[in-house]
């Protein structure tokens, strides 16, 4: 199995409610309304392309959840809080992938830093949003704790909505 269908499979967790589950799925088939995207559709101007974080770069979805020097960084902090190794993928499906499987072979583990992943995605997802619509800017160590905040809901959670 590759890693695009390991990918998808992977993002049905039963503990994190199913409009996560869907952001996730709709990222690993990229299609979010990035602002590449919505410049791709014609939604928006060309000149409307650049991430919201300020980082002067194109904000395609890779960029937006891995690369940009903002919002990446969220990955660096979430490692160092669960003692995780570092990740090295050029794609998400990659990126989903590694960091579920990072925590060795057991399932339980994995289930949980799927959890995580899912977690982090949600986040920053929604920051991007913030920051684009209502002009609000969260630090990243505030984003950690939301990250934290989530997990430990869901984790705990028996009843998923």
């Amino acid at each position: 199995m590759n890693a695009l269908s390991d990918g998808h499979d992977l993002i049905w967790h039963r503990q994190v409610p199913l409009k996560v589950s869907i952001l996730a799925w709709r990222l690993l088939k990229d299609r979010l309304p990035t602002k590449t995207n919505l410049v791709t559709r014609g939604i928006v101007p060309t000149d409307a392309r650049f991430c919201v974080s300020g980082c002067g770069d194109a904000e395609p979805a890779h960029h937006l959840f891995l690369t940009c020097s903002v919002f990446g960084s969220l990955w660096s902090m979430v490692r160092a809080w669960i003692g995780s190794m570092a990740v090295d993928a050029n794609s998400l499906p990659d990126h989903f992938v590694q960091f579920t499987q990072s925590a060795g072979g057991q399932r339980a583990q994995w289930s949980f830093m799927q959890l995580i992943w899912l977690a982090c995605v949600w986040i920053l997802w929604h920051e991007r949003n913030y920051r684009l619509f209502r002009n609000t800017t969260s630090f990243l160590h505030q984003m950690l704790d939301k990250v934290k905040l989530f997990s430990y809901w869901w984790l705990k959670s028996t009843n998923v909505s």
